[in-house]
């Protein structure tokens, strides 16, 4: 099963859709609750980040019968640092973005905490692609 999201840079008003979306058919397919947890807070930090930092994005989720695979393709501003980037606490999200509340620097920590896999990809001045894989069982 695929399931694909537009997110629209800016709009805090629809970000969490994807993940939710995703959240409910992980429960209608019996995924256990804990799995499903870290699976929501990955796809929500990484959808939070496209909103908060990039014009626009795709979200894919591929949904096999041992894990999720998931793909954000993003265009925006790009990480020139990953490494940096990963270090909770640091926050490129402008003054705007902070005031309602997002861009606390643990985003991509997050991601990392509750992924099975992670792989991050990024060009600066053109954008970045997040690949998230989370096990039902462990591998």
């Amino acid at each position: 099963m695929k399931l694909n999201f537009q997110v629209e840079g800016g709009n805090f008003a629809k970000a969490g859709v994807a993940s939710s979306e995703v959240k409910k058919v992980l429960k209608k397919l019996g995924v256990p609750p804990m799995i499903i947890r870290r699976i929501v807070v990955a796809l929500y930090e990484a959808e939070v980040n496209i909103v908060a930092h990039a014009q626009q994005g795709i979200i894919s989720v591929d949904l096999h019968h041992d894990k999720v695979e998931i793909e954000l393709r993003d265009k925006g501003p790009g990480i020139g640092d990953i490494s940096q980037a990963m270090q909770e606490g640091f926050s490129t999200a402008s003054e705007e973005v902070r005031a309602m509340g997002f861009g606390a620097g643990m985003g991509l920590p997050n991601i990392k905490k509750n992924a099975d896999e992670l792989n991050i990809e990024s060009k600066v001045g053109e954008g970045t692609t997040v690949h998230i894989t989370n096990y039902f069982a462990k591998p």
